[in-house]
C-alpha cells in the first residue's frame, strides 16, 4: 500500500510540474508597441539551415548570416530555410528582413503560445500550426511558416522536426516536389507535421485498450492517475488539431491566396487527416471519461462479491445455529417423552451432523440454481461490465 501510495505521489508531483513549466512563458509587457520582439532567454540560439531547388537541380548548405539567401532567390525556383531556436532577436529580424516579412508575424514566430492560424500580408501568407513531440509525455512545439511566391520560411522552437522524409524527396528528386512551387512545399510541410500525429494517437489507443483490461480485470488506485494522463494528452491533441482544422478549411476558402488550384487538392487531403484526428481524439476522450466510472464500477462490483460470499456464509450457518441452538437447551428426556427424546437415539449424534451437512448442500445448491454461485455469477458479472466501454477504434490514416 505503501509503494502504490508513493507512486501516486510521484505521478501528482510530475504533473504539477509539467502544468508548472507549461505555464512559463516569455511575453511583451503590457503596453509595449506592436511588433516588440522579446526573445526568451532560455531558448537555443538559432541555426539556420537553407535548400534551394528546381527542375535541374538542388543546393542545400547550413548557413550563418541569412544575407547569403538572396542570391539563392533569385537563381532557383523555390528556397526553403528553416531556422530551428529562437534565443536571437537579430537573427530573426535579418531572416524577416531578407524575405520582406511582416515585423507583427515575426513577434507571434517569438510567443511560442499561439494557436494555429493563418494571416495574409498580401506578398506572403503566415501560418502557425503545432508539432507533436512525444517523450515521457505529450507536449507540443510551435512551427511558424511563411509562404511566398518562391519561398517557403519555418522557425521552430528547437532542433527536431517531421520533415526529414521532404527533405528526402526533394533530394532525390522523388515525386513531383522539384517541379511544384512554393505552395507544394508549404503543403507538404503541413502533411508531415499532420501525420505525426497519428502514432501518437496509436499509442493512446494502445495505452486505453491496457488500462480497460486491467480495470476490469484487477482495478487498484494506481490506475487512476493514468487515465488522468492520458486525458491530459487527449486534451493537448484537441487543442493542436481543432484550430490547425479551421486554418486549413480557411486556407482553402481564400480567394487571394498564394497556393494554386492543383496544390488545393492536396490540402483538402490535410483536412481530410484533421478531421479524422479530431474523431478519434473526441473518441478517445469519451472512452477515458468512461475509464472512471469504470473503475469505481469495478470496485463496486468487487465489494458487492465480498459481500455477496459473507451473505452466503452467514445465511448457511443460520440453520446450522438455529439446529445446534435447540439442541443445545437443557431440557430432562426423563421428566417427558416429549422433552427432546433424541437425546437418548444410539445415533443422535450422527443423525445431528448429516442433517447439518444436508442442509448446508441444499443451500449451496438452491444458490448455485438461482445464479448467485459460481459460473452463473461470473457469467451475469461479465455480461454487466463487458458492454461498458467499447474498444479503442483503430487509427487508419
Amino acid at each position: 500500500m505503501r509503494a502504490r501510495a508513493a507512486r501516486i505521489m510521484v505521478v501528482m508531483k510530475a504533473g504539477r510540474s509539467r502544468q508548472r513549466r507549461k505555464r512559463f512563458h516569455k511575453r511583451v509587457p503590457a503596453g509595449a508597441s506592436p511588433g516588440t520582439l522579446i526573445a526568451d532567454p532560455h531558448a537555443p540560439r538559432p541555426r539556420m539551415s537553407v535548400i534551394a531547388y528546381g527542375p535541374s537541380g538542388v543546393v542545400e548548405r547550413a548557413i550563418d548570416d541569412p544575407e547569403s539567401v538572396r542570391p539563392l532567390l533569385s537563381s532557383h525556383a523555390v528556397v526553403w530555410l528553416n531556422v530551428d531556436g529562437l534565443g536571437d532577436v537579430d537573427t530573426i529580424l535579418a531572416v524577416g528582413k531578407v524575405f520582406g516579412l511582416h515585423r507583427l508575424a515575426l513577434e507571434d514566430v517569438i510567443n511560442v503560445t499561439q494557436r494555429p492560424k493563418l494571416e495574409n500580408y498580401g506578398e506572403h501568407q503566415f501560418l502557425v500550426a503545432r508539432m507533436i513531440e512525444w517523450a515521457d509525455h505529450l507536449e507540443t512545439d510551435q512551427l511558424s511558416l511563411f509562404l511566398g511566391k518562391n519561398f517557403v520560411v519555418t522557425f521552430q522552437e528547437k532542433a527536431g522536426d517531421p520533415f526529414d522524409p521532404v527533405r528526402a524527396r526533394i533530394r532525390g528528386g522523388k515525386g513531383s516536389i522539384r517541379s511544384r512551387g512554393s505552395d507544394y512545399l508549404a503543403y507538404a510541410l503541413v502533411d508531415a507535421t499532420i501525420d505525426e500525429y497519428f502514432p501518437v494517437l496509436e499509442k493512446c489507443g494502445e495505452r486505453l485498450e491496457a488500462l480497460e483490461d486491467r480495470i476490469l480485470t484487477a482495478p487498484s488506485p494506481e490506475d487512476i492517475p493514468d487515465v488522468h494522463e492520458i486525458k491530459r494528452d487527449l486534451l493537448t491533441l484537441r487543442r493542436a488539431v481543432w484550430p490547425m482544422r479551421e486554418t486549413l478549411a480557411l486556407l482553402l476558402r481564400e480567394s487571394e491566396s498564394l497556393v494554386e488550384k492543383d496544390t488545393r487538392f492536396y490540402l483538402n487531403d490535410c483536412y481530410d487527416h484533421t478531421v479524422q484526428i479530431m474523431d478519434l481524439v473526441e473518441t478517445y476522450r469519451e472512452i477515458a471519461s468512461s475509464l472512471v466510472e469504470m473503475y469505481l464500477s469495478s470496485l463496486s462490483n468487487r465489494l458487492n462479491e465480498v459481500m455477496k460470499v459473507l451473505t452466503m456464509i452467514a445465511t448457511i450457518f443460520i440453520p446450522l445455529t438455529f439446529i445446534v441452538g435447540v439442541y443445545g437447551m437443557n431440557f430432562d428426556p426423563d421428566s417427558s417423552p416429549w422433552s427432546m427424546p433424541e437425546l437418548r437415539w444410539k445415533y443422535g449424534y450422527v443423525a445431528c451432523l448429516l442433517f447439518m451437512v444436508a442442509v448446508t448442500v441444499g443451500l449451496i445448491f438452491f444458490f448455485r440454481r438461482r445464479g448467485w454461485l459460481g459460473q452463473a455469477a461470473r457469467m451475469r458479472r461479465d455480461a454487466l461490465l463487458s458492454p461498458a466501454l467499447d474498444r479503442p477504434p483503430p487509427v487508419h490514416r
